[in-house]
């Protein structure tokens, strides 16, 4: 197993001590994400700015959180699954939501539904949704950019997610309430 170091501003390498400077103005910490991040800085860089252009995108702050965690539900992320859904405490979106999120429980409503289902289908089959399943997705409401914002997302959680496997970054204090595992599969009889 590689060790990991989760780096402060002042062991951070030079390229990284802006960005995590940065984070440290923006969340009045340095989450562990990033401090891992900050080994290479242009993953960090890379990550940040992804992050801001999805937080961009036409998608609501509900459907952001859909995608956020169907991805990090789907790839089992210890450290993101309690991080997001702190997030969405802090961008006011419905406990319900997040629960069904976490738990892989219904969601409240068909549109939030259709956009794990497509989620899932993007992560799953790496790209390759049939025809049948995409319109399924625009008939629930949405429109073909958004197929394009749902890739952003993907892509910014595959970032973070495949690096918290690697590093078994360490859930932040401030989101260890919100700690998570996967419910195993139940086996069909």
């Amino acid at each position: 197993m590689a060790d990991f170091t989760i780096h402060t501003i002042e062991t951070s390498p030079e390229a990284g001590k802006p960005l995590l400077e940065t984070s440290l103005k923006n969340n009045g910490r340095i989450p562990g994400l990033h401090g891992t991040m900050a080994d290479a800085p242009p993953l960090l860089a890379a990550y940040n700015f992804a992050h801001q252009q999805f937080l961009a995108t036409s998608l609501t702050d509900e459907e952001k959180t859909v995608v956020w965690q169907a991805v990090n539900v789907e790839q089992n992320c210890h450290y993101c699954v309690p991080a997001h859904t702190g997030i969405a405490k802090m961008m006011k979106v419905d406990d319900a939501i997040t629960e069904a999120l976490r738990n892989e429980t219904p969601l409240p409503t068909a549109k939030l539904e259709a956009l794990r289902d497509f989620t899932l289908l993007v992560v799953r089959n790496r790209g390759f949704v049939d025809d049948a399943d995409t319109q399924a997705f625009l008939d629930a409401g949405f429109e073909p950019r958004n197929i394009l914002e749902v890739i952003l997302g993907v892509s910014q959680k595959v970032m973070s997610n495949y690096t918290n496997h690697f590093a078994q970054t360490p859930v932040d204090k401030v989101f260890q309430k919100f700690a998570w595992e996967k419910k195993p599969a139940v086996a069909a009889e």
